[in-house]
């Protein structure tokens, strides 16, 4: 065996997940994140609606978890938070895609956690870090079933909730959306090619706080059934 052969290591498929009816698996290219989408959330966060342009950021593809994934408590950080998120799985795409045509490149949606290290991301002594360290993090993505157009429909409004051990911290409706779909997706493809197995989180509501280790969460959201995962300990 060469030198330059003892390095090559076999990544195997990329990331997937379940679609609903047990119709295979969607393999996920890239994950597309847009923060302060919500009115609600951005003002408990400190910004202004009327302002704030909403955030896009992107976390690694390997930061997939499936449902029922337990989640170790992040290093580097002492206040880590759920968000809650309506998840698009997109079929095709482009580059500056018409917002009348955006729902047509999408192939079904899903409920999605943007976990945080809130502690690192909101440090007031480095306002200039990346966002990377509070957002694009190992196991930082959980995403439960895709759910086909063809079977529910373009999902726009209805219902988003997220319980922690039982208790109801989130509950506010996709209506509320800053930015809708079909304007993510449009304002998106501006600056990238978006393609088949691109997946875009698309902001959380109001009621975002802190887990501990051994908490339970469950995220549902109307028409796409819910997402549950558990905290640990450190790794």
């Amino acid at each position: 065996m060469s030198s330059a052969e003892k390095f090559v290591v076999d990544l195997g498929e990329r990331p997937s997940l379940p679609v609903s009816g047990g119709e295979g698996r969607y393999p996920v290219r890239r994950i597309y994140c847009i923060g302060r989408n919500y009115v609600a959330h951005v003002e408990e966060m400190g910004g202004d609606p009327k302002l704030d342009f909403p955030i896009v950021f992107q976390k690694p593809t390997d930061s997939i978890e499936q449902d029922g994934a337990i989640l170790p408590y992040p290093t580097m950080t002492d206040n880590y938070h759920y968000e809650l998120e309506l998840v698009v799985a997109m079929k095709s795409g482009g580059y500056n895609i018409p917002v009348e045509e955006a729902l047509d490149h999408v192939y079904g949606y899903a409920v999605g956690l943007d976990m945080t290290r809130r502690s690192v991301n909101g440090q007031s002594d480095r306002p200039n870090q990346p966002w990377e360290l509070g957002k694009a993090f190992d196991n930082s993505c959980p995403v439960g079933t895709i759910h086909p157009v063809e079977k529910v429909g373009h999902v726009d409004t209805g219902a988003i909730r997220l319980t922690v051990n039982g208790d109801a911290k989130q509950d506010s409706d996709l209506a509320l959306m800053i930015w809708r779909t079909p304007e993510i997706i449009s304002n998106l493809s501006r600056y990238f090619a978006l393609q088949a197995g691109d997946i875009i989180l698309t902001g959380t509501p109001n009621g975002v706080g802190p887990v501990v280790p051994g908490d339970a969460l469950v995220g549902s959201i109307d028409k796409l059934g819910s997402l549950s995962v558990t905290i640990s300990d450190p790794v």
